[in-house]
């Protein structure tokens, strides 16, 4: 009989042959945790895109809907102002930074940002930024008065273009000077505008020893959630700094198993991989989409097709925390231009607000579903096609989520083998009852999925 349990805790026991696999741990800071990231959420806001105004204010309209769909952290792409010197497209990238203390005009003003910013925290919602910190744009104001912030090209003698992006250049983390005045930056929104967090992009890129110096000074002022741009099973020693980190691998092996029907093996052992980085409390952040895949690499439908639903069912339910992208709930075909106006073309209808609604309360309320959490264990179930059909339990004390995808574009008749399952569920989508002690087989169509709530 294969079996198979994910513990959140410090093991993982492999049933079938009996093998013990100890989970390896990182050491980290002891730096304390908020404890509503357990069970939070992260939805990305790409404000240039998401209103045709492309301002604090008008994205502030949308609040009380999503309010009512259930989002819990709002992340918004950087809000600082874009460099013009060696802009890309008519409006620049996001990421070319010329101030890190100011805000983009584009957007607004640092009081439009505030008052966004208390809005949100009086609904309920956590606010983190983007934070940049490998590199800047070309006339950023440190290029004027600290040139020796930066990296220098030994064969132009000019500033070090970062790898394979022309609009950005590389900041020196060995100028103890340049620490300070990041930190001092990261800071500033803190302190002047009570946000919650940072999402810290391309964060391996960064000394480690760097966020580890920034958080401790952080710490200071409030606590924090810390995202980090880093595959968890690529780079887990960041976790040391950070309270969680990417899927990158998990992402493209999805799109590569739908695009070329790969067995169904090949992401189980993915999912060993990511259940042992980091340690116990490691977080992974797990999405279909975001503003580079949805610009460079194409929308969820294009990569997954008809598993993009279920896909996302996946980063509601397991181990970590889920990640929306702006425009998923309408549903979103289109891919958005980076470095120029391409408003989202919401049409009023919100197809998929329902579906997110559901996975989002379901995520935020149900201990089983904590990310990072001893008391939680995740047991992967073992059926007659296991070939096809990825089914796990997570359990928290008395409460307990069943999770069954079928992962293949055939039906599938699935009878689950496994005495773990027991007891009375709630399909979460319908509503309808289900006794699962005495039934426990399912029907289910090409990319179904079936959730239920003990």
């Amino acid at each position: 009989m294969k079996k198979i349990l994910f513990p959140v805790m410090a093991s993982l026991l492999l049933l079938a042959c009996n093998n013990q696999l100890t989970k390896k741990t990182t050491s980290r800071m002891s730096y304390k945790k908020a404890d509503w990231i357990h069970n939070t959420d992260v939805y990305e806001v790409n404000l240039r895109q998401y209103t045709q105004e492309g301002t604090f204010n008008a994205f502030a309209k949308e609040l009380p809907r999503l309010k009512e769909m259930g989002v819990s952290t709002l992340w918004f792409m950087p809000i600082t102002p874009i460099s013009k010197k060696e802009m890309k497209g008519s409006m620049g990238s996001y990421y070319a930074c010329s101030d890190y203390t100011a805000i983009n005009p584009e957007f607004g003003t640092l009081e439009d940002f505030k008052t966004l910013v208390k809005q949100a925290h009086s609904m309920g919602f956590k606010v983190i930024i983007d934070w940049v910190a490998n590199h800047t744009g070309w006339d950023h104001v440190w290029t004027k008065t600290h040139p020796e912030y930066y990296e220098i090209d030994s064969v132009t003698n000019d500033f070090r273009r970062a790898s394979g992006m022309d609009d950005i250049i590389e900041l020196n983390y060995r100028n103890k000077d340049l620490r300070k005045a990041m930190i001092d930056a990261m800071k500033y929104w803190v302190t002047e505008c009570d946000i919650d967090g940072y999402r810290c992009d391309l964060a391996f890129w960064v000394e480690l020893d760097f966020w580890l110096e920034a958080r401790t000074e952080l710490e200071k002022t409030k606590t924090l959630f810390w995202l980090a741009e880093n595959d968890a099973i690529d780079n887990p020693h960041y976790y040391q700094a950070f309270d969680a980190c990417y899927t990158w691998t998990w992402m493209h092996k999805t799109e590569d198993f739908y695009k070329k029907d790969h067995d169904l093996k090949v992401l189980e052992n993915l999912l060993y991989q990511y259940n042992s980085a980091g340690g116990d409390q490691a977080i992974k952040l797990w999405f279909t989409t975001n503003h580079d895949e949805n610009t460079w690499n194409g929308t969820e439908y294009e990569k997954y097709g008809d598993a993009a639903k279920a896909l996302a069912v996946f980063s509601f339910t397991w181990d970590g925390i889920p990640l929306i992208y702006s425009g998923q709930e309408l549903p979103n075909h289109k891919r958005l231009k980076f470095f120029d106006k391409d408003v989202i073309e919401w049409n009023g209808k919100y197809e998929l607000q329902g579906f997110y609604h559901t996975l989002l309360n379901l995520h935020k309320n149900n201990p089983a579903l904590r990310a990072g959490d001893a008391a939680v264990t995740t047991y992967m179930l073992h059926t007659n096609a296991d070939r096809k059909v990825l089914a796990y339990l997570r359990k928290n004390g008395d409460h307990e989520v069943l999770v069954l995808l079928n992962m293949s574009n055939e039906p599938v008749h699935c009878t689950v083998n496994d005495e773990y399952l027991t007891g009375k569920f709630k399909n979460v989508f319908n509503q309808t009852n289900e006794d699962l002690t005495a039934k426990k087989t399912f029907d289910m169509q090409p990319w179904e999925y079936l959730v239920y709530e003990k």
